[in-house]
């Protein structure tokens, strides 16, 4: 016991979501007494420190989200709290897990406006960078966007395309070319989210704004994406992005704007549209790599 309360939720550290994980436990509860005071400490200064690029970076739409949920600045928030605003507004909810959800399960999740919400948090003293997510990526990052009624329909006909590409996968009878079209359309959906709910722009009266979760979790990103002219930013077009490889150890050099989230709802239409017609069973290799957890998730679903 003494262990798991000293390690508190600290990414990497965490006792409490090492035993679920043992135990294979993917959807948990969170246990908020366990947060130690440098856990809380961590969220209050990546808050801090986001704040004043939110004001000048952040579409409007997640300024409205962060107000709409009543965030605590100096502590981490409990998922109850957040979840009993997100029900009045649009119906999402957080849901705690252990960890990583394999592809399948992550998309059509969304589809049930069910949103797989880390409980950890980064160190205090490894602020700046994080390879994996944790709760404020997901909680500062993603959800305040959930809020809004528009985003929020879009993210579950997007979701709504893993089931779509479950149903196309049963009915190819060639195992290897069922593989190999898996593997694909894993590969377009997940660049497709990339380029869009992880490291989306959109344009507004007063210029680009950022709404990717990517860029509004990440202190140093958030203005080299809106402002920095080593980035190229073109109009989201769905045939580049799903053949667009991408890495997440440094900024990004390339970024796609969306005109609103009814441009961005329709597109979640035409990738699935896409998708049917078989345009997204042979997209360009390389990243992201497709492993066997996320393989075989949808396999299993088909």
């Amino acid at each position: 016991m003494e262990t798991t309360v000293s390690g508190g939720l600290t990414t990497g550290e965490a006792a409490f979501v090492e035993a679920a994980r043992a135990h294979g436990d993917l959807y948990i509860s969170q246990p908020y007494e366990l947060y130690t005071s440098a856990n809380h400490q961590a969220w209050s200064s990546l808050y801090q420190r986001l704040e004043p690029y939110w004001d000048r970076y952040a579409n409007r739409h997640f300024l409205d989200g962060i107000g709409a949920l009543c965030l605590p600045k100096d502590r981490i928030p409990r998922l109850d709290d957040v979840n009993g605003y997100l029900a009045k507004l649009t119906g999402f909810r957080a849901q705690a897990v252990s960890g990583y959800v394999p592809a399948y399960r992550f998309f059509e999740s969304l589809g049930r406006r069910e949103f797989p919400t880390t409980v950890t948090i980064r160190r205090a003293d490894h602020l700046d960078y994080l390879p994996e997510p944790d709760i404020f990526h997901d909680i500062a990052g993603h959800v305040p966007m959930h809020t809004d009624p528009q985003f929020a329909e879009a993210l579950v006909r997007f979701g709504k395309c893993a089931r779509t590409a479950a149903e196309i996968a049963s009915g190819m009878p060639d195992p290897f070319e069922r593989l190999h079209a898996v593997t694909s359309m894993i590969r377009a959906l997940a660049r497709f989210f990339w380029f869009t709910v992880e490291f989306g722009l959109m344009k507004e009266a007063d210029g680009l704004k950022a709404y990717g979760s990517g860029l509004l979790s990440s202190f140093g990103e958030i203005e080299h994406a809106v402002a920095s002219p080593e980035v190229q930013r073109f109009p989201m077009q769905i045939e580049w992005a799903i053949n667009q490889a991408f890495e997440i150890d440094h900024y990004q050099p390339l970024l796609f704007v969306v005109d609103s989230f009814d441009h961005l709802y329709s597109l979640a239409g035409e990738l699935e549209q896409w998708m049917k017609d078989g345009r997204l069973s042979n997209v360009a290799p390389g990243e992201p790599t497709v492993n066997e957890s996320d393989l075989r998730s949808f396999l299993d679903a088909a």
